[in-house]
Formats: structure tokens, sequence, C-alpha cells
């Protein structure tokens, strides 16, 4: 009879395999597709890999079921195929191992849809399903792996030792500090999972050996205590169109006995890491004894101070400034005017600021800028927004697509914007990349503006995307689209108020063309519970109306106001007729809402200077008389 994995472990070293998604792409597999469901649907090429793996000199393999949760399944809609697409993973993955490795069955943390809340107790059912899945199809031990927060990790122990009594081993991502995203050092976090129930303990993944071997230093071997360590074939880099690791098996032949001289005993290999490591890290560990003694040599490890004040030796503490009234809060009370400015396509960004300059001067409350527009690519607004903010002093409201950005950017980009004092953004879906000037671009759309708007505002509470504490709360005023144009105006407002639901502070409107809107819009949107700002853009010419009316989504041109265009033809006279029109659908506006959002044709900001300083004349009249 075969000798039990801990039994093994308990006196010898053992090789685990590599990456099988890394192994899944380099055979043709997408990156966006379920790896999990290759178990169904290509089962051959799962076992193959397997294989090489065991070829190699594996005496452990992980089933490809990392994801095979009902959580992270819902992503794909496969959430009812979990315990079937375990089973079928450690089916495939013994019928590969014969008696030559022991089959480990791979559980990675639940992750469902981002727009999504779930509770712990969601996360613990498809803990739950998902181990008693891979313990009924026959696994030898159960591998909880990169987890990046401790708490989650004991959930997902807690919930596999309701299961089964398979021995489970369990491993922590750790940052470049040693630490778990939730604060824990890795000696700390082993002496928990111990307590808990885990056989074996360590590291693995956000880090290639040396990451790891740092990570292990300070921990002291003890009786029973069995470390392992998978780390990355260091870190990717993208070459013709593909990831590539570029850790030779070599240097992890190199690093599998410096692991070993850390008492580390089960060594294998995380993303990026084939066979050829595999077989390398066999040969170089082949007859070596485990090390149960070892010199802790300490570590010095600069934590970041996550309690000092923003101060720098030799300069003074900073004061923040007082907090400004945020958008809602003035519109609240006053009529408040945004005006849009596009960021320019070239790297002239002079007369944006000019524009910022005499906007302020008039009295505009915030600039805000397009995120790309029409997919047509501009200068980043939040680089032209931080400019504006520093050299006219008016407050940027920036437009965030959820087009162009996975989710990993989106959130970067939404704490790169806090960073800099930016807190007013208007969550967009974005116009698809065909309406744009980059005929080879992709479209991303991880998430639409509904989710885009729920995850900023959990920022808020401190959590990101991902639920990782923020250490700390951004302070976002975060406005929502609304088309009023075209038909089913109960259906889309009906979609406004998922977006309220959702979390949004205020609305801003595409451009109403016509007086009469106003009202309607009004007694439409009466009950949204947020304020709201109807746009406004005045027309240039005849060939600017007729092009905004046919070929621009979400603008509709009543055919009297294009016929008065028409009539104006272009150039001055033009112009003068569609500020004339700009100021009656002002005046409509005005009488029913304290917001307005102006937006300027072609940057033509002399326009809309002249259109905003109107609208408060018209707001102060009102007031006194």
């Amino acid at each position: 009879m075969r000798t039990s994995l801990l039994d093994h472990l308990g006196s010898s070293m053992l090789v685990a395999d590599g990456a099988i998604g890394t192994m899944l792409y380099a055979r043709g597999v997408p990156l966006e597709v379920c790896f999990d469901e290759i178990n169904q649907s290509r089962p051959d090429l799962v076992r193959s890999i397997h294989e090489e793996y065991v070829d190699a000199g594996a005496g452990l393999i992980e089933t490809n079921t990392f994801g095979a949760n009902a959580l992270s399944l819902s992503k794909y809609n496969l959430e009812d195929q979990a315990e079937t697409l375990n089973a079928r993973g450690v089916e495939i993955a013994r019928a590969a191992a014969g008696s030559r490795a022991y089959v480990a069955g791979a559980v990675g943390p639940a992750r469902g849809l981002p727009h999504r809340e779930y509770t712990e107790a969601d996360c613990v059912r498809a803990y739950r399903e998902q181990v008693s899945a891979l313990a009924a199809g026959g696994a030898d031990a159960v591998i909880l792996e990169t987890f990046l927060r401790l708490e989650e990790l004991k959930r997902a122990l807690a919930a596999c030792r309701e299961v089964c009594d398979l021995p489970a081993i369990c491993q922590l991502a750790v940052d470049e500090y040693g630490q778990t995203d939730d604060g824990f050092g890795v000696a700390e976090a082993f002496d928990q999972l111990r307590a808990a129930g885990a056989d074996v303990v360590g590291v693995n993944c956000r880090s290639g050996p040396k990451g790891l071997l740092d990570a292990l230093a300070p921990v002291p071997l003890s009786e029973g205590l069995v470390l392992s360590a998978f780390p990355n074939a260091g870190s990717p880099i993208y070459v013709d169109g593909r990831f590539i690791y570029e850790a030779t098996p070599e240097y992890f032949a190199t690093s599998a006995l410096r692991l070993r001289e850390q008492g580390v005993r089960l060594i294998g290999g995380c993303c990026g890491t084939m066979p050829d490591h595999v077989r390398a890290m066999a040969r170089a560990l082949e007859g070596r004894e485990i090390v149960t003694r070892k010199k802790v040599v300490p570590v010095e490890v600069r934590l970041p101070d996550r309690k000092a004040d923003a101060t720098r030796p030799g300069r003074p503490a900073r004061v923040p400034p007082a907090a400004e009234p945020t958008i809602v809060e003035l519109v609240r009370e006053r009529v408040t005017v945004i005006v849009e400015l596009d960021p320019p396509r070239d790297l002239d960004h002079g007369p944006i600021v000019r524009g910022a300059r005499a906007l302020k001067a008039v009295g505009a409350d915030a600039l805000t800028m397009a995120d790309n527009s029409l997919a047509v690519t501009r200068i980043s607004n939040m680089a032209v927004g931080q400019i504006v903010k520093e050299e006219a002093g008016i407050r940027p409201l920036l437009h965030i697509t959820c087009r162009d950005r996975n989710l990993a950017s989106l959130q970067s980009r939404v704490l790169g914007l806090h960073a800099l004092g930016i807190d007013h953004v208007l969550a967009v879906t974005g116009d698809p990349v065909k309406f744009g000037d980059q005929p080879g671009a992709s479209n991303v759309y991880d998430v639409s503006s509904f989710e885009l708007i729920r995850l900023i505002k959990r920022m808020n509470e401190g959590m990101g995307f991902s639920g990782r504490p923020l250490n700390g709360k951004t302070g976002f005023t975060v406005a929502a689209a609304f088309d009023p144009n075209g038909p089913s105006l109960e259906r889309r407002i009906r979609r406004l108020e998922r977006k309220v639901e959702a979390g949004a502070d205020m609305i801003m409107t595409q451009p109403l063309f016509d007086r009469r809107q106003a009202k309607a819009l009004y007694e439409a949107t009466r009950d949204v519970g947020v304020p709201i700002f109807p746009g406004v853009m005045p027309l240039v010419s005849e060939g600017n109306t007729e092009f905004l009316h046919n070929e621009v989504p979400g603008f509709v041109v009543p055919d009297d106001v294009r016929a008065r265009m028409a009539r104006a033809g272009r150039g001055r006279k033009a112009r003068r007729e569609g500020i004339a029109i700009a100021r009656e659908i002002i005046e409509s506006v005005l009488t029913h809402f304290n917001g307005l959002y102006l937006i300027t044709p072609f940057n033509r900001y002399p326009m809309t200077v002249e259109l905003t300083e109107f609208a408060l004349q018209a707001a102060s009249r009102e007031e006194t008389g």
C-alpha cells in the first residue's frame, strides 16, 4: 500500500507540478475562457499536461480546478457545473498520475461577479461544494492556494474541515513585505493556520523564488511544521502577443536547493513553471534529506508605516485643506454649472487651460472632461484634469469609461484620481471602438457603468474592487449618465433608477435640443432622488446639426430646430442662432432644475463661457425677483 502523503512529507522531499494554466495557455487556450471547463470539453489536453509533469518528476500534481467553485464559475454562467467539473478534474489527474504521483484537489479563492455582493456564507457554501466533490472523486489531499488574505484562507480551511478529513495544504500569496493583504506576517499566519487544522503551510504565486525565500526566511522550524513553496517562474513579459516567463530551469534547480535549506519539503511551481522547471528541481533534490533545523537569518523588512502622517524630514506636517462642498451639496443650494471641454487630440493643451480659466472667471463650478469620447484618442483626461486644477483653479469632474480598461486598470485609475485629489467622476460604459480612430483597438468592458458605480462606492467604504482593504477610504462623488432622447422614456427611466440604486449621487444627461424636453424630463425624474444636470450643447452650423442628429448615438435634434439651423447655414450667423437656441433651452431647464451641464462644441469655449454667464445671470435675476 502506498505511503500516505503526510507520511511521505514527514520524512522525505517531494516535488510538485507547475502551472497547468500556463500550459493550457501555451497550448492555445485563450486567457478569457474558463480553464476549469476544459476538464469537460478537452479532457485529453488536460491529461496530457498532467502526464508531462509526472514524466518530468512531479510526485504530486494538482487538479485543473483552481477556479471551479460556484462563485468563480458564475462569471462564465457555469455555476451549476461545479460538482461535475471538480469530479472530472480528479478523474483526469488520477488517470495521469497512476501510482507515480499524489493528486491534490486545487482550490483557489472564491471570486464571483464584481458587481454582486457576496456574503461569507456564500463563499463557505462554494468551498464546501467544491471540496466535497474533490474528496468524493478520490483526491489524496486538498490544496488551498493563492489566498491573499489569511482570514479568507481560514474560512476556506474551515469549510474543508467540515466536509472531509483529507490532508490540507494551505498556501498564501504574500506581498513584497512578506505580508498578507490583511496585514499578517508569514510566521504568525502559519501559526494560525496550523491551529485551524492545516497539515502543510506555505507560500505560492505573486513572486518568483527570491520573493518566497525572503518571505520564509524568518520562519523558525518546529516539531510537526511542514512547509511548501510554489514560486512563479519570475515575472512575465509580453512578447509578440504572448506572456513569457524568463526564469530558467537551472535557476529553479538552484532555488529549490535553497528552499530545502529553509526547511521546505514540498516544492513546486506556480505561474510560468513548465515541465522543464520541474525536471530540473526533481534532479537537484533527488536523494536529498529533509532539513529539520535551520539558522534563522533576520531579514530587515521595511514595512509601510500605515499610521505615519504625510511628512518628510525637514518639512512641516502637511495640513489638509478645508473640504470644499461637493457638486451635490452646491446644487441643493443654488444653480450649479458644469461645463465640458474635451482634452486635446494633440500635444497642445494650452487652449483647454485658457478655456478653463475663462469659465472659472464667469462662475462655472466644475470642468468635466470626457474619456476618449466616441473612442477618439486624446490626452488622458486625468492628466489634463490635474493641469486645469492646478493652473486654472477649477474643479475637474472626469469621465471614466469601461470600454478601455480591465478591472485592474479601472481600480488603478480611480486610486490615481484619489491620490491627485480629484474626487468627482462620471462613470460611463463608453462608445465601442468602431466609432473611433484606432481600428486595431479592442473593447474591454469587464464591467458596465452600473458595476463601476458600485465598485467606486465600495472604495468610498475602504474596500478595493476585489474586497481588499484600502488602508483608508476614498471620497468620490459619482455621477451617472442618462439619455433623455428617443423612444421608450419609461424604460430608460427604469435604467436610470438602477444606476441610482447602484450608488450614483447625481445624473448628467445627453444634450437637450428642445426647450419642451426640460419639463418632460423633470416630470419623469422628479422621484429619482438625486440631482439632475440636463445637458445643453449649442449648435454651430447646419452641417453640425445634421451630423449630430443622424450619426451620433443619443443625440436627437427636433425638426423645427434643424430648420432654424438650416436657415442660418454656417459661420457666425449659425453660431449666433445656436447660442439663441441654447439660451431658450437653458431658461426652460432652470425653471425646473438647479443643475446645468454645458457641452462645448469643438472646444469653442467662448460659446459656453457666454452661456455660463447667461445662466448664472438668469438665476440671479430669478433669486432677486
